[in-house]
């Protein structure tokens, strides 16, 4: 009799190589989910799932689909599109150019782009086609491609909600630090690359008092951005649940605030994210720093040569 396979999903059809799941996709640009802060309608992501662990990530629910829970799950099995770089160049042989967002289902230079490379090839078959795109990260080790994106005409988005070591280790336990990141963000614009800090996501009750906003915004200018966007924490399903069974273990007085503050949907309340995104509009300003989303990355013209490529 057979014995019916109760594996995760993934699992019985990933290859499984130093605790990475390696996967064959069968597309990689994909609708950027309603919930997600970036500006860009299609995304990319060589990585599922993210080593940063952060409470609040929008991406969680996808690892649902896998077989695999939205919390413990998400920060330490993390799926890697091994032939990303080969499904992209055949669907960018038929793309009408639309910008694109990379790392949106998680970081694109996480510790396993370290391991894989994936990103210079991603990086090389955009700017081949000339598809303007924005790199969403926080690690340090985007700089190992300054030069290729430079070159490329592309954004990188650092994000950094707040400069509170405490509470990065509480909701961001698996990320660099803020003064890494503002580091990242000095070295970015020192290589010429075009740089906007996405002050995402700010935790209402947490690090939302004006000292800290300002603060945040303060040392952000200091680090040489010339723009910031900042986004409120959403809690869209997965990320809803994970992140509220923290708050109640850490901050359980909280939680009935957090209940009245945001919709079934894990949408905030218009009127408290008007007012905070607001007060960071107001401290960009006396900063001389661009507030909101930036237009789009021009890219650079698509090679002659493009299509003999794919």
């Amino acid at each position: 009799m057979d014995v019916a396979d109760e594996r995760p999903a993934i699992e019985r059809r990933a290859v499984v190589r130093g605790g990475f799941y390696e996967t064959q996709a069968r597309t990689m640009i994909e609708k950027v989910p309603p919930a997600s802060a970036v500006a860009e309608r299609w995304a990319l992501s060589p990585y599922r799932g993210c080593a940063h662990a952060c409470r609040g990530c929008v991406a969680r629910r996808g690892h649902g689909s896998l077989g695999l829970d939205s919390g413990r799950d998400f920060d330490t099995r993390i799926v890697v599109k091994a032939n990303a770089a080969v499904r992209l160049r055949a669907e960018l042989a038929r793309w009408q150019g639309e910008p694109v967002a990379i790392g949106v289902a998680g970081d694109c230079y996480q510790e396993a782009e370290a391991t894989y490379r994936l990103m210079p090839a991603l990086v090389a078959a955009l700017a081949e086609a000339g598809v303007p795109f924005t790199v969403y990260t926080k690690s340090p080790l985007v700089l190992r491609d300054a030069e290729l994106l430079a070159a490329a005409g592309a954004r990188v988005a650092v994000s950094i909600a707040f400069v509170d070591e405490k509470i990065r280790r509480a909701v961001e336990p698996g990320a660099p630090t803020a003064q890494r990141r503002l580091e990242l963000v000095a070295a970015l614009c020192e290589a010429e690359v075009d740089c906007q800090v996405l002050m995402s996501p700010v935790l209402p009750l947490l690090s939302d008092a004006a000292d800290q906003l300002a603060a945040t915004v303060r040392r952000i200018a200091s680090a040489g951005a010339e723009g910031v966007r900042p986004v409120v924490l959403r809690l869209p399903y997965g990320t809803r649940q994970w992140y509220l069974s923290w708050l109640e273990q850490a901050h359980p007085a909280l939680v009935e605030r957090y209940a009245e503050l945001y919709d079934k949907a894990g949408m905030p309340s218009p009127g408290y994210e008007e007012r905070i995104t607001g007060q960071i509009a107001q401290l960009a300003r006396s900063y001389g720093m661009r507030c909101g989303p930036a237009p789009a990355p021009a890219g650079r013209p698509p090679q002659a040569d493009q299509l003999a490529l794919v």
